[in-house]
């Protein structure tokens, strides 16, 4: 949907071998066998994406600082449970165990310390991506028999995402509820996403993003729920002056992001809703005007707010056209509520109830 600018990549990267719980610094571009399961099936790839800040304290000591990571971290071992076998599963690490791997191994590294300290220098923003992948030379047709975890983080000056234009794709289902996959970050999800905004830019040449509905392809068209953006979260602001965020399920990642988002809304005094919207309520919104704004929440950009979003129906004909509404209060208190979200790695502002900012000293 959009794209990272001023990218710079940490010097090392590691990997942690599951079954022997081995850590190895790597070069930052090591690879990966060719004839591996996670090549040639896709076996044991999921990953994360934790955003982070890097400072300097006082006394001239860096700091790394992330906003309810603890959930990053759940994630990242929910993933990989659902990639091993029953007879696997006392590999996963403990939470405490990956944060032992992420902060003190790998970033605590000596030679990591130059560019998490030219971070501080420049308060850009951190990308810390921690990803599986089978580490044996096979091409077997079954569980890893020696899974890792890698992990490379980056530096970047900004996230373009807005404006952008969306565009609803009713015949493409990202995930299955039944098999537990969408509220997990598994490489098997992304094929979707990537060919649903080729989709969309058939309907509409400049769609950026594609805004996906349940995995019930054969319903009602206007009875099926709205779910995800292609690759992040919804949130939908109306003209009453609350917003809706879409439940969480198996069709629906927990975003943290969008967790923060809402707590701060909320402090912000705007009610928040947590119900699912059937795609006939959204087009009559459209319609009659009472929805003010769709926004996009993931990690790296945080919240953007969609330019246009181009409803179809059945056979992908335009049915209604969203535009926001900028002259109503949410519009901008959108926007008010990312710098916000930024602001808490900082501490320039204030932890809303139910968030958690953990700060290390490397």
């Amino acid at each position: 949907m959009a794209k990272f600018e001023g990218v710079k990549w940490m010097p090392r990267q590691m990997r942690y071998l599951l079954p022997t719980r081995q850590f190895e610094m790597l070069e930052s571009e090591a690879k990966v066998f060719a004839l591996s399961r996670s090549i040639q099936y896709a076996m044991f790839i999921c990953f994360e994406g934790i955003r982070f800040h890097s400072r300097k304290n006082s006394k001239g000591q860096l700091e790394v600082s992330f906003l309810n990571w603890h959930r990053n971290l759940d994630r990242l071992r929910s993933g990989i449970a659902f990639n091993l076998g029953r007879d696997q599963q006392a590999w996963i690490p403990s939470t405490e165990d990956l944060e032992q791997i992420f902060i003190h191994q790998y970033f605590s590294d000596p030679a990591i310390r130059p560019f998490l300290s030219e971070m501080a220098d420049l308060d850009a923003q951190g990308y810390l991506r921690p990803f599986t992948v089978d580490e044996e030379h096979s091409m077997g047709v079954t569980f890893p028999n020696l899974p890792a975890i890698r992990a490379l983080a980056c530096r970047y000056d900004q996230y373009l995402g807005e404006p952008f234009v969306g565009v609803v794709i009713p015949h493409l289902v990202r995930a299955v509820g039944v098999n537990g996959t969408g509220c997990l970050k598994l490489g098997i999800n992304y094929l979707i996403s990537v060919k649903a905004i080729d989709e969309a830019r058939r309907i509409v040449p400049e769609a950026a993003a594609a805004l996906f509905l349940d995995d019930n392809p054969l319903g009602k068209l206007e009875d099926r729920r709205v779910t995800e953006w292609d690759s992040s979260c919804c949130l939908f602001a109306f003209r009453d002056g609350s917003i809706v965020k879409i439940p969480e399920s198996n069709l629906i990642l927990p975003s943290v992001t969008i967790q923060g988002m809402v707590a701060i809304l909320k402090g912000m005094g705007i009610p928040v809703h947590e119900r699912h919207i059937p795609y006939g309520e959204l087009i009559d919104a459209v319609k009659s005007g009472t929805l003010v704004a769709v926004s996009s929440v993931g990690t790296a950009g945080i919240l953007n707010r969609c330019a246009r979003l181009v409803l179809v129906d059945d056979s992908l004909k335009v049915v209604a056209t969203h535009v926001p509404d900028q002259a109503h209060p949410l519009f901008p208190a959108l926007r008010q509520a990312r710098a916000t979200y930024w602001d808490l790695y900082k501490e320039k502002a204030g932890l809303p109830a139910g968030m958690r900012l953990y700060k290390y000293t490397l």
